[in-house]
């Protein structure tokens, strides 16, 4: 993976956040991020200004750093459970005037995503825990999970390059 570290590699309390253009102007962010809540508003901050002036979801942004602070916290709170010897991967990438793409993968054991997602509102011991799932998928265009739960790709499409 072009000399990023792996998750199991990831060794500083401090986030690691790089950023790079291709050639064909899309933004690509990589950054890890310690299992801390506080942690993640500086991080959404740093990444929601990049994701402003590259423009490529124009006007949608509050919904993008709705879904990416609840991945966030999902990864931290109950995927990585604020451990702080585990991290939190981030990657973006924006292309400008047509989407953005980010993917949030935590070091927990995942969980049955099954359960959340589809079907509204649990009752039980699951009634308490969801609700951060069910808001990724109201505000993005394209939310699933891969590597058992522990990883959340999310897709936002611009309005100016769907069909409405």
């Amino acid at each position: 993976m072009n000399g990023t570290p792996s998750l199991n590699e990831a060794s500083s309390s401090q986030p690691q956040f790089s950023r790079r253009r291709s050639g064909s102007s899309i933004l690509e962010i990589d950054s890890w991020m310690p299992s801390k809540v506080q942690a993640i508003s500086p991080l959404v901050d740093r990444l929601m200004l990049l994701i402003k002036r590259s423009q490529c979801v124009s006007g949608q942004e509050f919904d993008v750093e709705l879904a990416l602070r609840e991945a966030l916290g999902n990864a931290v709170v109950h995927g990585n459970r604020e451990d702080p010897g585990k991290k939190v991967h981030i990657r973006c990438r924006c292309g400008p005037g047509k989407e953005v793409s980010i993917v949030v993968t935590d070091q927990g054991k995942g969980f049955d995503f099954g359960k959340f997602v589809g079907n509204g509102i649990k009752s039980g011991p699951a009634a308490a825990h969801g609700h951060g799932i069910q808001l990724m998928n109201a505000y993005m265009d394209d939310v699933h999970f891969a590597r058992g739960g522990s990883e959340v790709h999310m897709h936002k499409h611009s309005r100016s390059s769907t069909h409405s």
